[in-house]
């Protein structure tokens, strides 16, 4: 019996290796792509967004192009980004969609109307690229662009909601989130521009 009891601590070591190769074979999770990106995940071209006069926003005309969300208000201390936005806009729009989405979540810095929001920022910016609807991120209910951009189930990776306004979101030419920044990140500084 010594000997028998002896002979399978020997293997002990082959045993389990050849039960974590089986388990691992089994029960790996095939979901995985090579990017990290979940299979199972929605696609940003899905979801449904409305312009600011409420129109619906056709998301799979963006394909090809990688598209920047920001969470925009017109009374907070980084509004000017708004004319920041223009020119990355201007200088890169025939890669690049930008979606200024106004929200007055953060310190109520974005109380207009959809008409005052708009006329804001074409006479004091200048703005040519898509205004969304007022959309709610910390607020309930919470807007379901925002849910997908914080559900990592949803998105693949990300689970960073805005903490201010002005945070961007990278979304790719295949309609994956690649990127998100927080406010301070300027739209023409190296960590955009050196996504083009």
């Amino acid at each position: 019996m010594k000997n028998i009891d002896l002979k399978r601590s020997c293997n002990l070591p082959v045993f389990l290796f050849i039960q974590l190769f089986m388990a691992t074979i089994f029960f790996s999770n095939s979901s995985l792509n090579a990017g990290g990106y979940k299979n199972t995940m929605k696609s940003f071209y899905d979801l449904q967004l409305n312009d600011i006069n409420g129109e619906e926003i056709d998301l799979q005309s963006f394909r090809g192009k990688k598209v920047l969300l920001v969470n925009v208000a017109s009374k907070c201390g980084y509004t000017d980004q708004y004319a920041d936005l223009q020119n990355l806009y201007e200088a890169h729009g025939d890669k690049l969609e930008i979606i200024g989405i106004p929200c007055n979540d953060f310190g109520r810095q974005e109380p207009g109307s959809a008409s005052e929001i708009q006329k804001f920022c074409k006479i004091n910016y200048g703005v040519t690229f898509t205004l969304a609807e007022k959309q709610k991120i910390k607020s309930e209910p919470m807007s379901s662009i925002y849910q997908w951009l914080s559900d990592p189930n949803l998105n693949g990776w990300n689970n960073s909601l805005p903490s201010w306004n002005f945070c961007k979101y990278v979304i790719n030419e295949s309609g994956e989130l690649t990127h998100f920044f927080k406010s301070s990140v300027d739209p023409n500084g190296r960590e955009i521009l050196d996504l083009f």
